[in-house]
Formats: structure tokens, C-alpha cells, sequence
């Protein structure tokens, strides 16, 4: 059940089939000669001294390189651990010592960072890109011999969580979980060995490794990999490779939606487009179903179990728009109380997921791996709820919850009704300490270029839609939200700034 024959079994299939097109270099590899990179890599890395158990970093944006060490590293045991280039050196000097990394290779705009880290990894392990391509060069490309003691309990990856209520926390991927997200994802969204998938989001994501690239490349599909993003470039790249299955954040497809060549593409050739990364507000699904005719669903997941954990079919994405769907095929959920009890159709509890898509905990972090990991369920902290037809929702974050006059607000809820205003386009709820009501609701609000709304218009379309109660008391207007890398609102800055 390991996955470190997943490159070399596929290759054994379809050795000359076209795997993998890099943007930045334009070229184009197979999966003969992907597999070959990774067999290289793994030996590379074992005459740099590493081995079973031994953690692998890199700090670069995407490349085929982020592919070398995925898999090379599965072939011989070691863990991949990418860093978040956004990240500042102390941030990720604090990563590095939490995972102590035996290799590290740095790309050509992180080199100052890299010098910047102290103390968790020395000059000599260090590796710029322009060396390992060489050094590449001169390893066999023969198959490694795989450690007697892998199985499918071993880490594969360590995923550090965007920690926006702390220090990041590092989730353990076993090999399993590789391997049963790509089965999950292939027949529960219906992919197959035609589909073409561009990847724009950062490679130290579990967003960018297993939405689509390691599924695909799992069936014999294959992915476009973007180094960056640029609105008009990457729709340009969508329809050049006829690209079928595209994932975004919400804000990647407003920029979409807003490039000046918008209207004039056709994506007839385009199974599905998916968000996902933090809530998509239906209207945004809307204008671009009114636009393009096309299928548009919201997806849900976590590093801690995937990025793919429900589904639903094309002809439900617009009758059950706002929900994320239908739990996987091998995969269990539950929605439960304070009590740990199930809570009834319709009702709102926290999120449950068990199954062999699951991590094994987080490193070196014994008390967060028992307070998620209970009896082998995952303790997701995202409230939801189920409609009488299967269909889950999400409401918000169990901790992003406002207690106002002893009632639960979720800031989910209220959020999704302000973007559905035709002037706003982003808002977040935060809650403001008050002597009355123990807090109150603070909606900070961006509205669309050249359009104007006053707080009261905004207060009275949501009480049209929601209970008086979870009305927001205040509302600030901004000029613009802060978003983590993968599109999240960071409401710890809000915090910052407004309370």
C-alpha cells in the first residue's frame, strides 16, 4: 500500500505517454523520462546521505523539481517537506527546526531567504537548483532498491498548516493517503487517462500536490505546471492545452472572470471547473454558469485528509449549489454535537471524517494529533450540516464562531449573504468585544470597483435573508482583504487592524 511504485508502475503502463508540459521552460516530459528525473533524484539524495525517515526541502516555486523529490523521495523512504516561499526566514527558520531537514535545494529568488536561516541546516546542505540539475546529470537512472520496513503507514510528506491560530503545524501524509486520494479522487469525480489539468497553485500546498497532479499522473493524464499566475496567460494556457478539469481559489476565478479576454474564450473543452481553498460565494458559480455555460462546483477539503473529500455529479452542481456534496467513495463523516452525539438532518455539527484518506497526526506534536485523532476519526473543526438529500454544507470554522447575546453565529453563514450583494464582492466577520451582548458581529467589507452601498442598505439585505440576531452591528469598508497563499481571509490580521 506504499506509494513509492506510483511513478514507476504508471511508467511501466505508458512509458511515452506525454505526462507533464513545465510553463516556465516549455518542456515537455513523459512519463519515461519523469520517472527517470525521480530515480536520478532518489539516488542523488542517497550519495547526499539520505535516507528512510530523513526529511527533503525545498524552497522554490513550482517546477518539475517539486516532482523529482515527491517521488524520488517515496522510492527510497525519505519525507518530502516543501517550505512555503511566502513565508518570512524567521517563519520558516521555525519549520525548518521543528522538521530538521537533512537537504534542502533553493531556487534562484530564495537564495537570500536561505541565507537568512540560522542554526536548523547548514551551507553544505544546502543545494541551488542550477546545482542539482547538474549533479541530476550524473546519477543512474535505474530503479533504487525500496527499505524492507516501508509500508503504507510510512510519512511520505510533511505539510505544514497555514497556522492562522498559531504556529504552523506539520501533517504527517502516510503513503496510504497518497495512494487512496488518487483512487478517491479518479472514481468519485470521474476522471481518466484523458483528462489535462493546469496547476497554478504552489506545490508546497496539499491543494497543488493532490487536487490533481498526483491523481492524474495516477491514471496516465497529464499536467500543465505554472511557475506563477497571470490572469490573462493562464486562460490563454487553459484553452492552448485544452485543459479539461480546472481548479482555482474563488479570488483566482474573479480574476479570471475580470481579464480583459474573458469573453471571448470558449472552454467548450472543459469537463469542470472547481474552487476550492476557502468558501466560493454562489454568485460568483452564477456569472460564470451565465457566461460560459460551464459546470461549476465547490469542492472541501483539509491537508489533514486530502483536498478531495466530497463529490457530486455534473447535473447537481447548480440545484445543489452552495454545498460541496457528497462524501467520497472510501470515506466515512459524521456530524456531531458538544455532546459527540450525531446530530439530526439539517442541524449543524462538526465535521467527522475517517477513512484511508486520513494523516497519521502532526510531527513532533503528540497533544494536537490526540485533540484531532480520536478512534481514527478526524476532528475537522468546520461546522456543516445535511440536507435530507446526503448533501453537506459548510459553515464555518467551529472556532470562527460568534457568541452574541448567548447565540451562535457561524461567520460562514453571514458572510455568504453579503457577497451575494450585487456591489460587494468580499467580506469577513469578526467578533468585537461587547459590555451588552459579550460580542458583536464586525463585518469588514470590500465592494466592487466603482460601485457604492451604505452599511444600513447592507444591514437590511441581510436581515431579508437571515435572523435579525446575526446581523452584523458594525461594518467597515476596506479596500481590500489579506489572504493567506491559498486564498483564505487571515482574520487574525483583521483582528489586528480593527479591534
Amino acid at each position: 500500500m506504499h506509494a513509492a511504485d506510483l511513478l514507476s508502475s504508471r511508467t511501466r503502463l505508458t512509458p511515452e505517454r506525454e505526462a507533464l508540459l513545465e510553463l516556465e521552460t516549455n518542456r515537455r516530459y513523459t512519463y519515461a523520462e519523469l520517472n527517470a528525473r525521480a530515480n536520478c533524484c532518489a539516488h542523488w539524495l542517497q550519495s547526499f546521505g539520505v535516507g528512510y525517515g530523513d526529511r527533503v526541502s525545498i524552497l522554490a516555486h513550482n517546477s518539475v523539481v517539486y516532482l523529482d523529490l515527491f517521488y524520488g523521495c517515496a522510492k527510497i523512504g525519505a519525507i518530502f517537506t516543501p517550505l512555503n516561499w511566502r513565508l518570512a526566514a524567521p517563519e520558516l527558520m521555525y519549520i525548518m527546526n521543528d522538521c530538521t531537514p537533512k537537504a534542502l535545494l533553493v531556487g534562484p529568488d530564495f537564495a537570500e531567504t536561505a541565507g537568512q536561516i540560522e542554526g536548523p541546516i547548514t551551507p553544505e546542505q544546502i543545494t541551488p537548483l542550477a546545482r542539482y540539475e547538474a549533479a541530476l546529470a550524473q546519477q543512474s537512472a535505474q530503479e533504487p532498491q525500496r527499505p524492507s520496513h516501508l509500508t503504507g503507514e510510512s510519512t511520505h510528506c510533511i505539510l505544514y498548516t497555514s497556522g492562522t491560530t498559531g504556529r504552523p503545524k506539520g501533517a504527517m501524509i502516510p503513503h496510504r493517503q497518497v495512494l487512496w486520494n488518487c483512487v478517491n479522487t479518479a472514481v468519485s469525480w470521474g476522471l481518466t487517462e484523458h483528462d489535462i489539468s493546469p496547476v497554478f497553485t504552489p506545490l508546497f500546498h496539499a491543494g497543488g500536490l493532490f487536487a490533481f497532479l498526483t491523481p492524474l499522473l495516477y491514471l496516465g493524464g497529464r499536467i500543465v505546471l505554472s511557475k506563477g499566475f497571470d490572469p490573462a496567460q493562464t486562460l490563454e494556457t487553459i484553452l492552448a492545452e485544452k485543459c479539461t478539469v480546472i481548479l482555482g481559489v474563488p479570488t483566482l476565478f474573479q480574476m479570471w472572470l475580470d481579464a480583459p479576454n474573458f469573453a471571448d474564450l470558449d472552454f467548450n473543452h472543459v469537463h469542470f471547473f472547481i474552487s476550492g481553498g476557502a468558501p466560493c460565494p454562489p454568485s460568483l458559480m452564477e456569472k460564470w454558469r451565465a457566461a460560459k455555460g460551464v459546470i461549476f462546483r465547490q469542492g472541501y477539503g483539509l491537508t489533514e485528509v486530502g483536498p478531495n473529500c466530497f463529490s457530486m455529479a455534473d447535473a447537481e452542481s447548480v440545484p445543489k449549489t452552495g454545498s460541496v456534496g457528497k462524501p467520497i467513495f472510501h470515506s466515512q463523516m459524521r456530524l456531531v454535537g458538544e455532546n459527540g452525539d450525531d446530530v439530526p438532518v439539517g442541524a449543524t455539527g462538526e465535521l467527522l471524517i475517517k477513512g484511508p484518506h486520513v494523516c497519521t497526526g502532526y510531527w513532533h506534536n503528540p497533544e494536537a494529533t490526540a485533540e484531532s485523532l480520536m478512534n481514527g476519526w478526524f476532528h475537522t473543526g468546520d461546522m456543516a450540516q445535511m440536507d435530507e438529500d446526503g448533501f453537506f454544507a459548510i459553515v464555518g470554522r467551529a472556532k470562527d464562531m460568534i457568541i452574541s447575546g448567548g447565540e451562535n453565529i457561524y461567520a460562514a453563514e453571514v458572510e455568504a449573504v453579503f457577497v451575494e450583494h450585487p456591489h460587494v464582492t468580499e467580506a469577513a466577520l469578526i467578533g468585537k468585544p461587547n459590555e451588552k451582548w459579550g460580542e458583536i458581529g464586525l463585518m469588514i467589507v470590500v465592494t466592487e470597483k466603482g460601485q457604492t452601498v451604505t452599511a444600513n442598505e447592507l444591514k437590511a439585505f441581510c436581515q431579508q435573508r437571515l435572523a435579525r440576531y446575526k446581523t452584523p452591528k458594525e461594518i467597515i469598508f476596506a479596500a481590500a482583504l489579506p489572504h493567506s497563499p491559498y486564498g483564505k481571509v487571515q482574520k487574525v490580521k483583521l483582528r489586528e487592524k480593527y479591534l
